[in-house]
């Protein structure tokens, strides 16, 4: 009897210690799995960290009124020309675009404000100007803090790029179909000449010109985005642009990872931005999930005089800034209820009395309605 229980605890041991191998190789296993996971992630991070380091990162330290949105990121967009016009004493060129990106963060949603380039704003030091000539005075960051004291927004980041670069966007995702009218055919084509030797790109020229639906590379596309002359001027100049980053950001969607990648080693070293590393590639992360929608220009009730006293060239004068800034909160923001601030009403009374175009009186619509 002693010899049978002595060998059924034998035979007992081995079955234990089988199951306790099998559990130290299943252990091991997904150890194993869990390191290749982990190297995984850290091969693509460093990968990314690698291709982001051909960005141009900048720090801003940048002023508002006061004002913050929250449940929103606001991002400035500028895009400058690229035919090697310097700004004052050297630095960099007035910016080409001003486009104000604001995300609602819950639903993803994207809405564009261009402001028109020749808008008079009130600059540092509180002297008023062009809208652009603030990137060429002090580079993105008075350009974000002119942003924030004029519109009464809290902006905190920007992202630069040399507008022609778009070119190569547009050739990497094959180009875009726009519909073009006789005006802009023509116009394009004489654009192309200049964005063409400036950019080392082909095109074909378009002919007979005359309106219609067209397939544009990436010279044609930036070309047509540069056009002043049609009417509506500037206005429609960047409805055109706004028009062309929906196509771009439509198109760019349906590209599969091999394309975005090739076209993040075209376009990084032509960017420069105050987001961090870690803020870009969570963007990136859920870049598919955000929608672009409603488009706007600024501001949104204007007059283009003849002149304007004691100033030399054309401008885009705010009819009320503060009656246009409270329109572009109820636009950017119809969740947000806006008040706007002292200074603010200051620079649009400032704004009105160097220009000599104010608002009609509230009594007077009151009264004709």
């Amino acid at each position: 009897m002693a010899k049978k229980r002595s060998r059924k605890a034998a035979r007992l041991t081995k079955e234990e210690r089988k199951k306790r191998l099998r559990k130290r190789r299943r252990r091991r296993i997904m150890v194993l799995v869990l390191e290749i996971i982990i190297l995984a992630v850290l091969c693509v991070a460093a990968y990314a960290i690698f291709k982001l380091g051909k960005l141009n990162h900048v720090t801003l330290n940048v002023d508002n009124n006061g004002w913050t949105q929250e449940g929103y990121t606001n991002i400035a967009l500028f895009g400058n020309d690229s035919r090697g016009e310097a700004g004052e004493d050297g630095g960099p060129a007035r910016s080409d675009t001003i486009i104000i990106a604001s995300m609602n963060n819950e639903t993803k949603e994207v809405k564009l404000v261009s402001v028109y380039r020749d808008t008079m704003l009130e600059q540092e030091g509180q002297h008023y100007d062009k809208a652009n000539v603030a990137y060429a005075q002090g580079g993105p960051e008075e350009a974000v803090s002119m942003l924030n004291r004029n519109l009464d927004l809290d902006i905190q980041d920007y992202v630069s790029v040399n507008f022609l670069a778009l070119a190569d966007v547009v050739d990497l995702l094959g180009g875009v179909d726009m519909d073009l009218t006789y005006e802009e055919v023509v116009h394009m084509n004489n654009y192309c000449v200049e964005t063409s030797e400036v950019t080392g790109k082909d095109y074909e020229r378009i002919e007979p010109e005359e309106a219609g639906t067209y397939h544009l590379n990436g010279v044609q596309a930036v070309s047509y985005a540069r056009i002043r002359y049609t009417s509506g001027g500037d206005f429609t100049r960047t409805e055109r642009q706004r028009l062309l980053i929906e196509k771009v950001a439509e198109k760019a969607k349906d590209a599969g990872i091999v394309k975005i990648n090739e076209i993040i080693d075209e376009v990084l070293p032509e960017v420069s931005t105050s987001l961090s590393a870690s803020e870009i590639l969570q963007m990136a992360v859920g870049v598919f999930d955000y929608s672009l929608g409603d488009t706007q220009g600024f501001p949104i009730d204007a007059a283009t005089p003849e002149s304007v006293p004691g100033y030399s060239g054309s401008y885009v004068v705010p009819v009320g800034l503060e009656n246009n800034v409270i329109q572009l909160h109820e636009f950017l923001f119809p969740d947000e209820e806006y008040t706007p601030t002292e200074n603010l009403t200051s620079i649009s009374d400032n704004i009105a009395y160097i220009t000599g175009i104010y608002p009609e009186p509230e009594d007077e619509e009151e009264s004709e309605e």
